[in-house]
C-alpha cells in the first residue's frame, strides 16, 4: 500500500509518500509545497493543489492522510490553513483519506501527544529507516501523518482517524 501524507498551510503544504509492505514501512519521496505572501491567495492555493496532484500522479498512493490543524488563538491563520487543507483534500478526493489531528499522529509515531517537533522528526527517520531527519519540518510531519495512518489502519484497537 501507498500512503500520501499531508501537512497542510497556506505558506508552506509538507507532503510525504511511504510504502508498506507488511510491517515494514519506506519513504518513496517528500517535499515541501512554498507559497509566497507576495501572491494571491487563489493562486496560491492552486499551487498547493496542482503540487498534490502532481505528488499523486507521480507516486499513485492508494490512500492519504491529512493532518487537522487546531489554532485556538489566531483566527486568520486557522482560516489561511483551513483553507489549504481543502485544497489538499479536494486533490485527494480519488483516495481513501484519513484525518488525525497532531496529538495523534504525535502520539502514533512518538508515543506521546504532546511530543516536539525534534522528536517526531528524530521518529519519522528511525521508523523509514532514512539516513537523516527529514526537513523541512512541514515534510517530516506530513510523513508522521502517513505512518500514523498505517499504524491506524493495522491496529484495529486504536481509533482516532476518519475515512
Amino acid at each position: 500500500m501507498i500512503v500520501l501524507g499531508i501537512d497542510p498551510g497556506l505558506k508552506n503544504t509538507g507532503w510525504g509518500v511511504i510504502e508498506q509492505q507488511g510491517s515494514r514501512m519506506r519513504c518513496l519521496a517528500y517535499g515541501c509545497i512554498a507559497t509566497g505572501a507576495d501572491i494571491p491567495t487563489a493562486e496560491r492555493l492552486s499551487s498547493i493543489h496542482n503540487g498534490i496532484t502532481a505528488v499523486i500522479d507521480r507516486y499513485r498512493p492508494s490512500e492519504a492522510a491529512v493532518e487537522n490543524v487546531y489554532f485556538s488563538n489566531n483566527a486568520k491563520t486557522a482560516f489561511a490553513t483551513g483553507q489549504a487543507r481543502g485544497v489538499a483534500l479536494l486533490a485527494a478526493a480519488a483516495l481513501t483519506v484519513g484525518e488525525y489531528g497532531p496529538g495523534e499522529i504525535k502520539l502514533a509515531v512518538v508515543g506521546t501527544g504532546g511530543a516536539e517537533k525534534r522528536q517526531v522528526q528524530y521518529m519519522v527517520k528511525a521508523i523509514l529507516g532514512l539516513a537523516a531527519e527529514p526537513h523541512p519540518d512541514h515534510a517530516a510531519d506530513a510523513l508522521a501523518a502517513a505512518i500514523c495512518h498505517v499504524n491506524m489502519r493495522t491496529s484495529p484497537t486504536v481509533g482516532g482517524g476518519r475515512r
